[in-house]
């Protein structure tokens, strides 16, 4: 699609040309500079519209890896053996403090 276009876009510049070339016909010659400048246009647009496509799969690919990386890593954390905050039993939690009431201060 983008070759199509620019050979149009090529194709009519060169009728452009002719037309101003002949004298004449001023208003072909807009004519035709206009299409080919249209048609060179549409062919930057699917050749940006292409670039962008593949810049989005690669950072689709990027984001699916990174993903599988932090899944990774919580599947390690999750292996160790590390108790959670409930399993702890309390006087391991609080180690040495004591706590005492204003009845046993006096």
């Amino acid at each position: 699609m983008v070759g199509f276009f620019q050979i149009l876009a090529v194709i009519l510049g060169g009728v452009a040309a002719y037309f101003l070339w002949q004298g004449n016909s001023r208003d072909y010659t807009f004519a035709a500079a206009v299409f080919a400048a249209v048609s060179f246009f549409i062919s930057m647009r699917f050749q940006i519209k292409e670039r962008l496509k593949g810049y989005e799969a690669e950072r689709l690919e990027e984001e699916e890896k990174r993903r599988e990386e932090e899944f990774e890593e919580e599947e390690f954390e999750e292996d160790s053996e590390t108790p959670l905050l409930n399993e702890i039993p309390a006087k391991e939690q609080f180690g040495s403090e004591q706590r005492t009431t204003d009845k046993e201060q006096i």
